[in-house]
């Protein structure tokens, strides 16, 4: 069977206990090519058990983005469906299979989502995700609900749209969305596909704040421009009440 599936995993191989769980699921999820984008290829090829990887391709230190980008470009022709899962967040087991087949059988649509299970550090559930048919609407006026684990999208598509935005550290999954639902539809599927590990450590959750100011920037970009104008009256407090619930989360993860 040809393999069709790529997934990226972006790591800087600091947190060795969570790269190999999340390698491990990412196997457990289907028939899939991993490539790992890393400072030190070396290194880390020394430190991994090669049965979890495919191939490693050096980081050029630009960006998370850029390094994420390069590893869906470096993937074979053969590889059709993409995305990345970061270092220390899990694939549930046969997720990748399952979307896949929803993916072929609507080819009309660029990307397909599903829910997502928070956990915290040591892997205990925190609440779910459950996201929604609604998220791919309301993604362009509130809260950005869809679970970036918990997707799989088009190659075509990515390469259509030129891939990820450099100019945003944090938001650039929102961008990513938001242009691929221009040229194909968001598919939601009932199933939760992922697990994102929520700690002080992530890059989303160490760095709220910028995150939540560049997806503002990124949804006044998509408004008409007699919106654009109005838009600080509830993107302001939008944006106050994304960072207390993300707060809230932070409190009930350090209990």
């Amino acid at each position: 069977m040809t393999t069709s599936v790529g997934i990226v995993v972006p790591t800087l191989g600091k947190r060795p206990e969570y790269l190999d769980l999340s390698l491990r699921s990412i196997r457990a999820a289907g028939q899939v090519r991993i490539h790992l984008v890393a400072p030190d290829p070396d290194l880390l090829r020394a430190s991994l058990d090669p049965s979890l990887f495919d191939e490693i391709i050096e980081d050029p230190k630009l960006g998370l983005s850029r390094a994420i980008d390069i590893g869906l470009r470096s993937f074979p022709t053969e590889i059709e469906f993409i995305n990345w899962l970061g270092d220390d967040d899990l694939l549930k087991p046969g997720s990748l299979t399952y979307a896949l087949e929803v993916l072929q059988a609507h080819p009309e649509s660029s990307l397909i989502y599903g829910g997502c299970d928070y956990i915290d550090a040591d892997g205990h559930f925190l609440f779910a995700n459950k996201s929604g048919r609604f998220a791919r609407y309301l993604m362009y006026v509130g809260p950005q609900l869809i679970s970036q684990p918990a997707v799989l999208f088009r190659r075509s598509a990515y390469e259509s749209i030129g891939g990820l935005n450099f100019n945003y550290k944090w938001a650039f999954d929102l961008d990513l969305l938001i242009r691929l639902r221009s040229i194909g539809k968001l598919r939601f599927i009932p199933q939760v596909l992922a697990s994102f590990r929520w700690h002080e450590g992530s890059l989303t959750v160490g760095s709220r704040r910028g995150s939540v100011s560049e997806a503002s920037v990124i949804r006044r970009s998509t408004m008409p421009g007699f919106l654009r104008w109005i838009s600080p009256l509830w993107e302001l407090p939008l944006r106050k009440l994304i960072l207390m619930a993300g707060s809230s989360v932070s409190r009930r993860y350090q209990q």
